[in-house]
């Protein structure tokens, strides 16, 4: 299986070349205020790439996902998986999507680090082969300008108990880049795919991964 990783594309998905694959997971934060012409907008752009399966998880930009559920997936299509606190099986492989993060001003999806952000990360079953959350783990691709390591740890003790084949993720834009193997001992291949880069602007390639 050939899947593709894109994330933080804020309407712009169509400037990026996306090469094709088995499954397409974008790891949120496609639009910038999440209404509803800019879901419209990101649905069509991605039901125009090739991919046979297309997977969302929502990020905190994406606040009609929050705000209004109902509406923002039926904006959104049926013909796209979203996974929120959920499962889908693809061919014999697991995925699962969940869309919270530490607290981080007013935007969508946000949780208090502590109990609330670990009750959320206990809901990961055991058996995921591909782990899809907005947010990245503690000192993994989570280094913003400012030299502050943002991740959340309780996240990366839930990697350590699920250990999925792939762990993505965006957000933290300059994180971008597969991670370095064998983090904390695991075999997790840790991917953040923000697409855009600390400007906005769609710099970052997405990334292909074959399982």
């Amino acid at each position: 299986m050939r899947i593709v990783f894109i994330s933080d594309t804020h309407n712009q998905l169509s400037k990026l070349t996306v090469p094709d694959g088995d499954v397409l997971v974008h790891c949120g934060d496609a639009t910038f205020h999440g209404n509803r012409s800019e879901v419209h907008h990101f649905g069509d752009q991605m039901r125009a790439l090739p991919h046979r399966t297309k997977v969302f998880v929502a990020g905190n930009h994406d606040l009609s996902f929050q705000d209004a559920p109902t509406y923002a997936r039926q904006w959104l299509g049926d013909d796209i998986v979203y996974l929120q606190d959920s499962s889908v099986r693809i061919d014999g492989t697991s995925f699962y999507g969940t869309p919270w993060q530490p607290e981080f001003g007013g935007w969508a999806f946000n949780l208090p680090r502590g109990h609330a952000l670990a009750n959320k990360w206990a809901l990961i079953p055991a058996g995921v082969d591909v782990l899809i959350t907005h947010g990245p783990p503690a000192g993994i691709g989570d280094m913003t300008p400012r030299g502050e390591a943002v991740g959340c740890h309780d996240l990366l003790e839930a990697v350590k108990r699920v250990q999925p084949k792939i762990h993505a993720f965006g957000h933290i834009h300059e994180g971008y880049g597969v991670q370095p193997h064998n983090v904390h001992g695991l075999t997790t291949v840790f991917i953040n795919a923000a697409s855009c880069n600390g400007q906005y602007e769609p710099r970052n390639a997405p990334i292909v991964m074959d399982l």
